[in-house]
């Protein structure tokens, strides 16, 4: 996988905005503030609701693994994005902020 861009966390600002690619359960969990949820399996349909952004779209799942999947994808069909290397749990390890939509402590699973 070392073709597919990839960005560090520590890269990225707190307010980033991200596609976040984890299904719904770790979404409720926890997410980065700014995050765009469309889980791996849905994207293809919902191309259009991916955000038109100046610079590469950050994507990230709980490690990588799935976000990789993603990028690797949407690079073939013409979109500039990147892996979030380490995923939401490198977000967690940098003490990035970590949100829920539902008031609980977030977490990340």
């Amino acid at each position: 996988m070392s073709d597919i861009p990839t960005v560090a966390v520590t890269d990225l600002p707190d307010d980033a905005l991200i596609l976040d690619v984890r299904e719904p359960d770790e979404w409720a969990a926890g997410h980065a503030p700014n995050a765009i949820h469309i889980p791996l399996g849905d994207i293809p349909a919902r191309l259009d609701e991916l955000p038109p952004t100046d610079a590469s779209l950050p994507v990230i799942c709980r490690s990588g693994g799935r976000s990789g999947r993603a990028v690797q994808w949407l690079v073939q069909q013409g979109f500039d994005v990147c892996n979030v290397d380490r995923g939401m749990r490198g977000w967690a390890e940098a003490d990035k902020p970590v949100v829920t939509d539902n008031g609980q402590e977030p977490q990340v699973l």
